[in-house]
């Protein structure tokens, strides 16, 4: 009974001093150098979006934001493609759509794509007052564009090229569903109509063939006290890329931000990418286990004045430096 005690205690001592040395050697790993993410450029690619108006499609508001996109990504030396296309609203309304894409080092075979949806909510309809009026969108659309943006702007300029190609796609028509006052029994269930943009391109891609080694889609991640669980479909279909991601935050001392726990799951872009276009995509994405959306969702209080700093820093930091680790 002795000897059977002793090695018990001798198997837990070469465990735990196995786990020592693979701790050691994770503190070991040689990291690779990662250029700066600016939280106020970041900032101001928000600022510049909210200028111009709700971002609602068929509006001329929408029509400059296009080209001020474009424009960008060429300013930074993308190779950029514009699809356009037409939809079909829940209300019969034709949406003239675009989904932008841009690609830095195409010529790379291993890829990663970062997504987000540059079109605003054509009215507000979690909101008790202007309910019809369209919102401005600051977190919900442009802070995902505005991480995007600053993250092309740092991979184009700093001279630091990671070592994968990555692509950026600013999906239209995510936020174009329907209201949220809709009685289930009034809803027309003949198909999904929130994230068009993506449910096209997911069907048509931009290039035959296209496919990535994992895509990461940010959705409302410029919030005061934003907080962001680990989204279901993420967990379902590429729970490696949410796990990398979480432990890259916490290494970086974002932890406050990305907790490690998980949410529900939700109808977004990336649930398109991963199950019609094959591509393991994760969503970082404000929505909690608990309460779920913000209070500011889909109601005029997504402007300017909601978002923070701090908080876009926390999610470009981490998206850059998981980019930059491939």
């Amino acid at each position: 009974m002795k000897s059977n005690w002793i090695f018990a205690i001798l198997f837990i001592t070469l465990i735990a001093c196995g786990r020592d040395q693979a701790e050691e050697r994770v503190e070991e790993e040689e990291l690779r150098e990662v250029p700066e993410f600016n939280a106020d450029s970041a900032y101001s690619f928000i600022q510049r979006q909210v200028d111009f108006g709700p971002r609602v499609p068929n509006t001329e508001a929408h029509q400059e934001t296009k080209r001020w996109l474009v424009e960008k990504f060429n300013e930074y030396g993308m190779q950029v493609t514009e699809q356009d296309f037409e939809a079909k609203a829940y209300d019969g309304t034709n949406l003239k759509l675009t989904n932008i894409f841009a690609a830095h080092n195409p010529q790379a075979s291993k890829r990663i794509l970062l997504a987000a949806h540059w079109d605003t909510r054509h009215l507000a309809d979690k909101d008790t007052e202007n309910i019809e009026q369209p919102i401005d969108g600051a977190n919900d659309g442009g802070s995902g564009v505005g991480v995007i943006l600053e993250i092309a702007r740092v991979i184009a300029t700093s001279g630091m090229d990671p070592e994968v190609g990555v692509d950026f796609i600013l999906f239209d028509g995510e936020d174009y569903g329907e209201p949220e006052q809709t009685k289930p029994s009034d809803r027309n269930h003949s198909q999904i109509w929130w994230a068009l943009g993506s449910q096209h391109w997911s069907r048509n891609p931009h290039e035959a063939g296209y496919s990535a080694y994992y895509g990461i889609l940010l959705d409302m991640v410029g919030a005061k006290g934003a907080r962001f669980y680990r989204e279901g479909y993420s967990m379902q279909y590429a729970r490696n890329i949410v796990q990398k991601v979480w432990r890259n935050a916490h290494r970086l001392g974002h932890g406050d931000f990305f907790p490690m726990r998980d949410s529900h799951e939700i109808i977004d872009d990336h649930v398109f990418v991963n199950q019609v276009a094959k591509i393991p995509m994760i969503d970082i994405v404000e929505y909690s286990p608990d309460y779920g959306f913000g209070k500011y969702h889909h109601t005029h209080q997504d402007s300017m004045d909601l978002i923070d700093r701090r908080t876009l820093k926390a999610v470009g930091e981490t998206v850059l430096f998981t980019i930059y680790q491939e």
